[in-house]
């Protein structure tokens, strides 16, 4: 069983940074892509960053040069730094993977976490 959880997330005022984590745990062969989601309220959820390894990430254009996403793979962990925070950040933050899971070899499945709260107060 593959279980991924968030935390980092809470209130900050505008102009000010947080920082998110995610630990993938559980029987895991490997782990390919690792990324960040968000969700306004009203809104779809949108891709904020994604990671497949430390020359492979790409962002959406309303984070590039504010955010930041890396990853720890001895931790099965990944990160995002955002800095420069704006009310427009403000939504439920969800971290996705996509992971082989133990007995399989190549088949891999995607996984979310629980989502954390990020609030921007002008």
């Amino acid at each position: 069983q593959v279980q991924l959880v968030e935390s980092g997330g809470g209130l900050v005022q505008a102009g000010g940074s947080l920082r998110l984590s995610c630990v993938a745990s559980g029987t895991i062969r490997s782990i390919n892509v690792m990324g960040w989601y968000r969700q306004a309220p009203g809104k779809q959820r949108e891709l904020v960053a994604a990671i497949r390894s430390s020359t492979s990430t790409n962002y959406t254009d309303s984070v590039k040069g504010r955010f930041t996403i890396s990853r720890d793979n001895a931790k099965n962990t990944v990160y995002l730094q955002m800095n420069s925070l704006k009310p427009e950040d403000t939504a439920v933050y969800y971290c996705n993977a996509d992971i082989v899971p133990l007995p399989l070899i190549i088949r891999s499945y995607n996984y979310w976490g629980q989502g954390t709260q990020v609030t921007v107060s002008s």
